[in-house]
């Protein structure tokens, strides 16, 4: 069954006197700007997504008329609070955390909390606006936001940890709901955290709603597969795209930046399917490894110890650490930035196309300044942005979301097995709608353009409310 945006056009509800628009793309931007001083990464994020939708309203232009794109730009809602907190020391700290619940057309606000010292207003809603795209593309029934905290959690003990969760629940808590808004964990919140924040949540509503948070403990309401979804699920989207060309990962060399959650399943997953991942990296540096990653050392090292990546070559000395390096210059037939926004620059796009790259693939969210984009386009390589590469997660979070909605949990290979299915779909859907709207082989155009027509729909059919 086809499921082009296309196959349901948006219905003309009238004879209106269109703006050109591109001049409505321009204009809206603009405006974003303006509103939004000094959010760089918005803006960046905004500018992407807004690129490709001249396209769309050309197609469809009652949707200027309704003021869609004006509507999606501006969050339904932003929460900013304090966040005070105590050491083990007895020292007072304080914080900001912020929820910004940017659109719930398609179901319950969905998105991550992030804790990195880099958090601010700006950063989040770059996060939320690309999680109203992603959300759609999965097909589940979610909207799109995302929250988190200045707060950084290295370095900090448990009880620390602990106690700086249970205050962000404290405000938090009176804003979210299985209904209303389902967080879950990004950078700096993991198992530990989203423990720490349910039971705080559990404590002052006196209530086990389980669905309020995903990316739980298995014991406790959490789904198979959720650690290893956005990883697995990158993999098996490149997988998709290589089959386009009548290849496969088989025997391919890989190079993943990042050591985290994303970045050692992604891996994992290329290892399983006969490509050799050879360099990843952290903030303090990278490994290159010729041999091929040792994903359990990885783990043992990164997941159990919270060990720096430094120490990889104590247990491999054929492996080489370079301190602040550049992962970038390592000769991959594919790359997966899973690190965080803007590591791959122009210079780099171009070391990866001389140096042969042929698949650059985004676990983490918007990796590739738009130079690098360009680039990578121009050089025919395939490149995937994260809002389709990278929904495995909150593809699965949507599958938690049903577990704990039926009070069940479902096994490995089933979820695993629902990942790869959803996976293929965004494909599909990203594929076929940049066929279609002119731009064939453009994934950035064909996720933009297929994320926005399904959150459009629902918008005008709630009318002002949508």
């Amino acid at each position: 069954m086809s499921i082009l945006p296309s196959t349901q056009p948006i219905t003309t509800i009238g004879v209106h006197a269109y703006p050109d628009a591109q001049d409505v793309v321009e204009d809206v931007y603009a405006e974003v700007v303006r509103r939004n001083p000094g959010e760089v990464e918005f803006h960046q994020a905004v500018h992407e997504v807004l690129s490709s939708l001249v396209l769309a309203l050309e197609r469809y232009p009652d949707l200027r008329h309704e003021r869609i794109l004006e509507r999606l730009c501006e969050p339904e809602r932003q929460i900013i609070f304090r966040v005070t907190w105590e050491d083990d020391r007895g020292q007072v700290h304080v914080n900001r955390g912020f929820r910004v619940e940017f659109n719930s057309a398609l179901g319950p606000y969905k998105g991550g909390l992030r804790f990195h010292p880099s958090v601010y207003l700006g950063i989040i809603k770059f996060l939320g606006f690309e999680q109203i795209f992603k959300n759609a593309l999965t097909g589940l029934g979610m909207g799109g936001a995302k929250g988190g905290s200045d707060f950084d959690p290295k370095g900090k003990s448990d009880r620390e940890v602990m106690r700086f969760c249970q205050s962000f629940m404290t405000e938090l808590y009176r804003h979210i709901g299985e209904h209303t808004d389902v967080p879950a964990g990004d950078i700096g919140v993991g198992t530990r955290e989203i423990g720490y924040l349910f039971g705080q949540y559990k404590r002052l509503t006196n209530r086990y709603e389980s669905g309020v948070l995903t990316g739980k403990g298995v014991d406790w309401g959490g789904s198979l597969v959720r650690t290893e979804a956005t990883g697995y699920g990158l993999v098996y989207f490149v997988e998709e795209m290589l089959k386009m060309r009548g290849e496969s990962l088989e025997g391919k060399t890989c190079v993943v930046s990042g050591a985290g959650n994303v970045a050692i399943y992604t891996i994992e997953k290329v290892h399983q399917l006969g490509g050799k991942v050879v360099a990843c990296s952290d903030s303090d540096g990278v490994v290159f490894d010729e041999q091929g990653i040792d994903v359990p050392l990885l783990k043992q090292l990164k997941e159990v110890e919270r060990r720096r990546l430094k120490d990889y070559t104590q247990y491999r000395p054929q492996a080489k650490y370079t301190p602040k390096g550049n992962i970038w210059k390592i000769p991959c037939d594919v790359a997966f930035p899973c690190a965080t926004q803007n590591e791959i620059s122009g210079e780099d796009a171009a070391t990866l196309v001389r140096n042969g790259c042929r698949v650059v693939a985004e676990g983490a969210n918007m990796p590739t300044t738009p130079e690098g984009v360009r680039i990578f386009q121009e050089a025919g390589v395939l490149y995937a942005p994260g809002k389709a590469a990278n929904a495995g997660g909150v593809a699965t979070s949507g599958l938690e979301m049903s577990q704990n909605a039926s009070r069940e949990q479902w096994d490995f290979e089933t979820v695993d097995q629902k990942l790869r299915k959803i996976m293929q779909n965004i494909h599909y859907q990203v594929y076929t709608t940049a066929e279609a709207f002119g731009v064939p082989g453009n994934y950035v155009h064909g996720a933009n353009i297929a994320g926005f027509l399904r959150v459009a729909r629902a918008m005008l059919a709630m009318g002002l409310a949508g």
